[in-house]
Formats: structure tokens, sequence, C-alpha cells
């Protein structure tokens, strides 16, 4: 059954318009009129419809039911991902996502190459809002993950109102699967570097505003790879998986 993300209100025996976007994969799958279609508003539990009418750049839908399924974590994770380079960071937004990430934090630090601001900032917001979507619709998830401004790193760990913060680092003296196996399920960031990693004065001003330094274990991770490992790595001590 097709799913699809509708930023509405949602109840049991509504006919509403579907947005411009989910029309538009309507007429791409050559849906039928009277098809089934599963849709989620971001509220939790998903709506089952059925298309109601089709016509040549709109589609609209009845709700006939709710079910009340959820897939998230039992405990938050905040992905705080410095900047990556190219495109990389729309795999590892869907990637989080897919893996139950609760949260999106994209950082500014000194060793990242991409600098965003401005108009610039605010179209690739939109832009990763957009993956968000999408992974959400394909992992079967009925929550979006929230996804925030992009911040400098030493603004956003200064801040004093924040769940626990592990710092991936090589300079780790414990991995953090030996950590999260004597520690019970809990919310917390994951704080991943750009390319060449945080530098020394970042980690160190991190781990003085209460950052724990954790590594991945013996072998240096790609900055693609350590967010994701490190929430797989959790997932499966803690029963997320």
């Amino acid at each position: 059954m097709p799913r699809f993300y509708c930023s509405q209100p949602l109840a049991i025996g509504a006919t509403l318009d579907l947005p411009d976007a989910v029309a538009h994969h309507v007429h791409v799958l050559r849906l039928q009129i009277g098809a089934e279609l599963c849709l989620f508003n971001g509220d939790g539990g998903e709506y089952i419809a059925h298309l109601a009418s089709v016509e040549k750049r709109r589609a609209s839908v009845t709700v006939k039911a709710f079910v009340a399924r959820d897939a998230e974590l039992p405990y938050q994770i905040t992905l705080a991902q410095a900047l990556p380079e190219a495109s990389k960071m729309d795999w590892i937004i869907e990637k989080a996502v897919e893996m139950g990430v609760a949260a999106i934090q994209p950082l500014a630090a000194q060793r990242c190459v991409v600098r965003l601001s401005g108009e610039r900032a605010e179209k690739r917001l939109a832009h990763w809002q957009g993956v968000i979507v999408s992974a959400s619709e394909q992992s079967g998830r009925n929550r979006l993950a929230r996804l925030a401004p992009v911040d400098e790193l030493h603004q956003w760990s200064a801040q004093q109102d924040m769940h626990k913060r592990i710092l991936l680092s090589p300079r780790g003296g414990q991995s953090l699967a030996e950590w999260a196996r004597h520690q019970p399920p809990q919310a917390l960031s994951l704080m991943i570097g750009p390319e060449g990693g945080f530098s020394l004065q970042e980690e160190d001003s991190a781990m003085a505003r209460g950052a724990l330094a954790l590594s991945m274990g013996p072998r240096i991770l790609r900055t693609e790879t350590a967010g994701i490992a490190a929430v797989a790595a959790l997932n499966a001590l803690w029963g997320g998986l």
C-alpha cells in the first residue's frame, strides 16, 4: 500500500484533497479510484484512505480507518552532524531517519568545507525536510524527525538544557558500545565531526561543557558512516532494532 505524508488534519470519514506532491505521485503510480492509500501527518498513527477522485493535477481521498501504529525508538537520539561535503548530508539524514533518529542538528565546525547561511541555508533546510519526509514514507515511521537550523558548534554545545551529549572521537578512552552496555536506554545527542573530525580545541571545549568522549572502536570511520554506525550500535544494545 503506498504511504504518503500529508501535513493536514486527518480524521475518519473526512474527504480531502491530497497535497500537490502526493497527487503527482498518485498520477505517476497510475492509481485508480478506490485504491487504498496509507496517510500520516506526523502526529502518530496512520490512516487508511480510499482514492475518491483523480483529475489532471488533483486527487482526493476519503479517510476510512485509523491504525494506532508507532515505529519510534523507546529512547530519543539526536544526530548532531557537522556539515559534510557535497550531497553526503542527504544520505546521512535519509539513513538516520530509517534508523529511528528523533532529531537532526546540522553543525558548522572549523573543518567544515561547506558553509551555509541566509537564503542558501533556508533552501538546504527545505531540501533536507523533503528527505526526512521521503525517508519516513519509505521506512514506515509516522512521526517526522525534527530538523533544527544550522548552528555553530560552540553555540550549540554551550546550551545547558540538553540531555547527555556523546562526542565520537578517536580520543575516547572507551568505545560507545562498551559504555552503552552498562547504561540504561536514554535520550542522548551524538556529535559527529566533519571530514577531518572536530579540532582539538572544539573537542576540548565540548568536553569542558559536559560532552562525553567515546570512540567507535579501533577503526576510524568516515563522517557519513560514524553516526549511522553509532545509532545502529545503540539500537542493537538498547532494543531499538
